[in-house]
């Protein structure tokens, strides 16, 4: 069950030629696809192209019909195999992933794809994830392109521009014969426009003809000799095959401006963020119009020699605006002009930081530290760019000047805030299964003592944060088991602890059943695996997994994580169908960690997803009390003058709903815990409060939804029996002070 159902949406993937389409830059990826006459598709989710993966289920009926066969791959690895059907047959095919961690994955097919080349178009659509709001380690997927010479394609961040890009790569991996990668970054993936569409095409060559017409060619395959073939192939003959290719295209832009003796080559991501920072100094307008002239790298790899050195020539310097490290970019484009004896000068990391988010402001400051050192007359009375009357808005009549100052006044203030602001670390969700999992942890380390965590990629990763600050390494997704090997030597040196190792659903089967837990079975390792099933690969947006206990008519799913696990040879094994029953979990753990058995060790911990949960019961209630039926909503809540302000419940359980409150009483000046309106009623808080036992100071509420003749009886003899008791207990109150004055 994806986090999200473009079920409406996609019903736009049929539109003829000549429609106007709005929509997501997701879903006009999806369009584009479909009008390239692609033949399959396949991916694996992740930030930022989840969603991409979910347009495409959503639109498989619309799939089916145009013969376009998609699946979602069970990793990047078998994404990027599935590619080799492009090899030897004229059918165009286009995976998706999340970068680097995809392509981290990818890489060894990858490898082979571009060693041996292809004949019909591969298109690598990778979603960039860089930046301070990344999920992942800081890389790039530059560096993979470079590595196996692969065409990287970083569009222009519109609809238009991206829509145009797909149809280019296509294009552009027949014509050379190498795989494209398109880079699509967070904001394009989710910004929102139009574009005028064409016609969709059934594919050319379908998979159908190719599997009653099989071809084979030895000399596509990365053996020796012809793996050194392929190398000089690339060099002498798909190389200028590109380069002949982006320039007659036009894939790239040159942008003139009146400033002539300087320049700014940007990559295409990056075009609108550059503009902007340009119209802050008065050298832009809000239409894309530069005084400045600009050199904008749509495909950012190959760099293609003659367009630099044309876009160069005469100028004094250039500012090569490349977002992230290594500086691949200006490293290239040095190299470009130096063998050519080119004067122009190349600015970039020294005026830039070398790695972080390039914002407006920071390409603002070195944007007038480039022209104050190259061409100061350029800023120093800035000329507006004249607009179009009708266009003209209150905002672009602002002078440049006046919104530096702007923008430099709260830059003070921020720095003033920033220190009273508390700390935002990321969290399990209100009621999240995985919470009373890494809650029981705590408690039995209590009993035994602290033990070395292996970590692993998902929701439970945030258990590394309070309260529960466990997990010592995370290596990948997947390899949370794989990640504690080492440590399975305790055994043979006579230590007295097992390392423990999680995983989720989603990595046990992207990665871990092989690489972590048949490698265990194989090498007799004694540690103690933890999986956390909750039903979905919910860090990347709630997709179905093999284990998923649901319904999908296009998947085949119920095939349980303990049958897998005893399939490669783990022995003890202990399921628990309700992580929120902390003294079966606790009691789970302890015997995992102190049982005499040898060899490793497998908890599967099963609940839903809370948040999946709540989308799919949400709607119904809303529904079912629309309609009338009775409809019972719990929660929880703290009676004040029981709780004690031990705070427990927050302490080992973390849980986002609790927070402080006054206690109302002058005798206890501490605060006590408060349950706010997100509390899904898990229960979980009140159980860990006292080691497992249930806080007296919790309480449950009903409130019922079109309650039954008897239920609103029942609900007025309770109203005037408290009535009553509360007068009384009001009068005695009373009657006391009266008689202590």
């Amino acid at each position: 069950m994806a986090e999200r159902s473009f079920a409406r949406e996609v019903r736009q993937l049929t539109v003829p030629a000549g429609t106007e389409f709005r929509g997501e830059g997701i879903l006009a990826v999806t369009k584009a696809l479909l009008e390239c006459g692609v033949g399959y598709v396949t991916g694996y989710q992740g930030a930022p192209i989840s969603h991409l993966m979910d347009v495409l289920a959503d639109a498989q009926p619309i799939l089916q019909d145009l013969g376009v066969y998609f699946e979602p791959a069970a990793s990047e690895a078998a994404a990027a195999a599935a590619l080799s059907a492009s090899v030897n047959y004229p059918v165009r095919g286009a995976v998706t992933w999340k970068s680097t961690v995809g392509t981290n994955v990818a890489s060894d097919a990858l490898a082979n794809l571009a060693s041996g080349g292809v004949t019909g178009g591969a298109l690598i659509i990778v979603g960039e994830d860089y930046g301070e709001g990344s999920s992942i380690m800081q890389e790039r997927t530059h560096a993979f392109a470079m590595k196996s010479q692969m065409w990287l394609m970083d569009p222009r961040p519109t609809l238009p521009a991206i829509v145009q890009a797909v149809h280019d790569g296509f294009e552009l991996s027949e014509a050379t014969n190498t795989p494209v990668m398109l880079e699509l970054r967070i904001r394009s993936c989710h910004l929102h426009g139009r574009f005028i569409t064409r016609e969709n095409r059934r594919p050319a060559f379908s998979l159908k003809q190719a599997l009653e017409a099989p071809t084979r060619d030895v000399s596509r395959i990365v053996l020796p000799p012809a793996s050194f073939l392929h190398e000089r192939e690339k060099i002498q003959q798909r190389w200028p095959a590109a380069a002949r290719f982006i320039t007659e295209r036009g894939l790239n832009e040159l942008r003139d401006g009146d400033i002539g003796s300087v320049g700014v080559i940007v990559q295409g991501g990056m075009t609108h963020t550059v503009l902007r920072a340009l119209k802050l100094l008065g050298l832009a307008d809000l239409f894309g119009q530069s005084r400045v002239p600009l050199y904008v790298l749509n495909v950012t790899y190959p760099l293609v020699e003659s367009e630099v050195l044309r876009f160069c020539e005469g100028k004094r310097a250039v500012l090569m605006v490349e977002e992230g490290q290594p500086d691949y970019l200006e490293q290239n484009l040095h190299a470009i002009l130096r063998r050519h004896d080119s004067s122009t000068a190349v600015h970039g990391k020294d005026l830039l930081p070398m790695g972080g988010d390039y914002t407006v402001a920071v390409l603002r400051d070195a944007l007038r530290g480039f022209l104050e050192r190259r061409y100061p007359a350029a800023l120093a009375r800035p000329v507006p760019v004249a607009l179009p009357t009708s266009s003209r808005s209150p905002a672009s009549d602002a002078h440049p000047t006046e919104a530096i100052a702007v923008t430099a006044a709260t830059a003070p203030r921020a720095a003033a805030v920033g220190p009273l602001l508390p700390p935002r670390p990321p969290g399990l969700c209100t009621g999240c299964p995985e919470r009373p999992i890494f809650s029981s942890f705590k408690l039995v380390e209590q009993e035994l003592g602290m033990h070395h965590v292996s970590a692993d990629i998902g929701c439970h990763l945030f258990s590394i944060m309070p309260p529960f600050n466990l997990g010592a390494t995370t290596m990948g997704y997947g390899l949370g088991a794989s990640s504690a090997s080492a440590f399975a030597a305790g055994a043979s040196l006579g230590a007295s602890r097992r390392a423990v190792a999680f995983m989720g659903d989603g990595g046990f089967w992207h990665n871990g059943l092989t690489s972590g837990i048949a490698n265990a079975v194989f090498n007799r390792q004694d540690n103690v695996f933890v999986i956390v099933d909750n039903n979905y690969s919910a860090a990347t947006g709630g997709q179905d997994v093999p284990s998923s206990r649901g319904h999908n008519p296009n998947r085949s799913l119920l095939h349980p994580i303990e049958n897998a696990v005893r399939g490669v040879g783990v022995e003890w094994v202990r399921t628990l169908t309700h992580t929120y029953d902390v003294t079966a979990m606790r009691a789970a753990l302890r015997e995992a960690l102190t049982t005499p058995f040898k060899g490793p060790k497998v908890v599967i911990a099963q609940s839903e997803c809370m948040l999946n949960r709540q989308r799919r019961e949400k709607p119904l209630k809303a529904r079912a009390v629309k309609a009338g039926e009775r409809v019972l909503h719990e929660r929880f809540g703290v009676d004040a003058a029981v709780c004690s302000g031990d705070h427990a419940c927050m302490r080992i359980s973390g849980c986002p709903s609790l927070t402080l409150a006054p206690s109302g009483d002058a005798l206890k000046p501490d605060p006590v815990a408060q349950v706010d309106d997100s509390c899904v009623a898990c229960g979980h808080c009140g159980e860990v409060a006292d080691a497992a036992v249930l806080c007296p100071s919790f309480y449950k509420a009903h409130k019922v939804h079109n309650p039954g003749a008897a239920e609103r009886w029942r609900a007025r003899l309770r109203a005037a029996v408290l009535g009553w008791l509360q007068a009384r207990s009001e009068r005695e109150r009373a009657t006391r002070a009266l008689h202590a004055t």
